[in-house]
């Protein structure tokens, strides 16, 4: 308990101090959290022996995982970069044509990872090769759906990854002490020790936290401010009516028991109740899913990462099944699906030659021009 309770202070203490350094800060963690969770999941069904055999195959398994590496974060950060690099024309070129090829090197650098494979296969070892092969790409599809995805949140705006994140280590602190306290009646067989007691007052608590966490985070610019670049400057902007306070007055009944005579709320608040409700009700279920998936294999824990915790995927599993949802949830619910302006105009520098600009000015002046004499 102590060791675990040492090391967690690390984590938040670590952790916290991410948040605060900015979004490359945490995109970074994001990665080396992959590559710990890759390692811990290419060694679960790995065999010494067979691998004695097969030299450089460990090797191929990374290939694929920088590959995918480079797909994903090639095509999520592709126009964050180019905004960035924008006052230099030279490197804008270099990489706008880099961009514009990258789905082919990626393609090409699959490809001669598979033909490695084919060229290893060896007697008598075909049945572990391919079994290998389709393990690692098992866990490419695991790992980076979920990272992708956290990675999209965080340059949302932190608070799309913070509050998501936090909500899961609030239910699971809540759901332990619960149930250490009034858990009588299990819950599924997969894990003995959860609890009715547990999961229900972790829900209730999540829930609450979600709505107050929602208001504090909310009223920092730091934290609700979108990132359109990879630079690492302090952000200001409009923060949206999402994140303008809304004042309620209360019913004479509650002043004369309370000091308060009306509430300040956050429109994002509301949405915070989805989230805090979806990391209490469903996410759970993907610490379900791990404890079926290590008792199948035999395993206590995924990898030895954390002391006291175990490895870096026992952590993570109930966080990728909320870092999908939170972002499903804010592009389908929470953010406008329209068209800006700085959006056009990026879509414009990344896609369009100088001359193809020039004409697209000259063609826009004359449209406006026609429209100008029309309403004369």
């Amino acid at each position: 308990m102590l060791i675990r309770a040492y090391s967690s202070i690390w984590m938040i203490g670590g952790f916290a101090f991410v948040v605060y350094m900015g979004h490359l800060y945490i995109m970074a963690m994001v990665v080396v959290i992959q590559i710990f969770m890759a390692r811990e999941l290419f060694n679960l069904l790995r065999k010494a022996h067979e691998d004695k055999h097969l030299p450089g195959f460990r090797l191929l398994n990374w290939h694929f995982f920088f590959t995918a590496m480079l797909f994903v974060y090639g095509r999520l950060l592709s126009q964050r970069l180019v905004n960035t690099i924008t006052t230099d024309r030279f490197l804008y070129q270099l990489v706008s044509s880099l961009f514009k090829y990258h789905m082919a090197i990626c393609y090409f650098l699959y490809i001669a990872g598979f033909m490695w494979f084919i060229l290893t296969l060896k007697k008598k070892m075909y049945k572990y090769q391919f079994g290998q092969y389709a393990w690692t790409h098992m866990i490419l599809i695991v790992v980076f759906t979920q990272s992708s995805f956290t990675v999209a949140s965080i340059f949302e705006g932190i608070f799309w990854f913070l509050l998501p994140a936090t909500l899961i280590v609030i239910n699971d602190i809540a759901a332990y002490f619960f149930g250490f306290f009034f858990g009588r009646t299990p819950l599924i067989k997969l894990s003995p020790k959860k609890t009715w007691e547990g999961f229900i007052g972790a829900s209730v608590t999540t829930i609450i936290s979600a709505f107050m966490l929602a208001n504090v985070m909310g009223r920092f610019p730091w934290l609700t401010c979108p990132r359109k670049d990879l630079s690492s400057g302090w952000l200001h902007c409009d923060p949206g009516p999402l994140f303008k306070p809304q004042h309620f007055t209360l019913p004479g009944w509650v002043s004369q028991w309370f000091p308060w005579k009306e509430v300040s709320i956050l429109p994002v608040q509301w949405h915070a109740l989805c989230l805090g409700l979806f990391a209490s009700i469903i996410a759970p279920f993907g610490g379900f899913f791990a404890s079926g998936f290590k008792r199948a294999f035999k395993i206590k824990d995924f990898g030895d990462s954390i002391p006291g915790h175990g490895g870096i995927t026992d952590r993570m599993d109930c966080q990728m099944v909320m870092a999908v949802f939170a972002y499903i949830y804010q592009q389908s619910f929470v953010v406008q699906q329209n068209l800006s302006v700085d959006t056009i105009l990026n879509q414009i520098m990344m896609s369009l030659t100088f001359k193809e600009q020039q004409d697209l000015y000259i063609k826009l002046g004359e449209i406006l021009q026609e429209r100008l004499v029309g309403r004369s």
